[in-house]
């Protein structure tokens, strides 16, 4: 599990070759689903588009498509636009409305992956880490010791269930954050702690 620069937000670029406009969206995507409906969301704003090209990466997955193009020509394009900038964990999607002049095989390429590209060159832009659930319970003298700890290593989705024993909480932080957290817990209560990771 290794940290990964992604998107914030969406991006859009628009340019016209040829009487052709392309509009590329670019948006951070979690999932396959995720990048799916982000599609589906584009298209619904241009449902008269001749073509959605598209690509995205997550992990060790990528997939692409042409969306009706020339095999080749868009989503190849576009997902080395998303490699060539060392991005994870983005969809892009391409539309583009028809001009009337074809532009070859190589004319599209250029547009498409020149759309993509710009997108995401000018997209605001974070590292990540991946994350980590984790369940540590501690003794009521402890609790501090692990708000502490959990402040420290900006852990998420934190929810606690309290038993007469003290305190079991579940929460998800970043991946190579988790060393830290456990050195944190360690030293605050000499070891009297249990964890599980997920």
């Amino acid at each position: 599990m290794k940290t990964f620069t992604t998107l914030t937000g969406i991006a859009t670029h628009q340019e016209e070759v040829k009487n052709s406009v392309f509009i590329a969206y670019a948006a951070r995507a979690e999932t396959q689903e995720k990048a799916f409906a982000f599609l589906r969301e584009v298209l619904s704003q241009h449902p008269d588009a001749s073509h959605l090209c598209w690509a995205y990466r997550i992990g060790d997955q990528y997939r692409f498509s042409d969306g009706g193009e020339p095999g080749g020509t868009a989503g190849q394009p576009i997902l080395r636009a998303i490699e060539g900038q060392d991005l994870d964990h983005v969809i892009v999607g391409v539309i583009r409305y028809w001009g009337g002049i074809k532009l070859g095989a190589g004319g599209l390429m250029r547009a498409y992956g020149g759309t993509a590209a710009e997108a995401l060159r000018t997209a605001q832009k974070r590292v990540e880490s991946p994350q980590v659930s984790i369940i540590v319970e501690v003794g009521f003298e402890h609790i501090s010791t692990l708000y502490r700890a959990l402040d420290l290593c900006s852990a998420e989705q934190r929810a606690e269930d309290y038993h007469e024993l003290g305190v079991r909480m579940t929460a998800k932080l970043p991946a190579n954050e988790l060393e830290h957290f456990l050195s944190q817990l360690r030293d605050g209560t000499k070891g009297q702690f249990q964890h599980e990771c997920r």
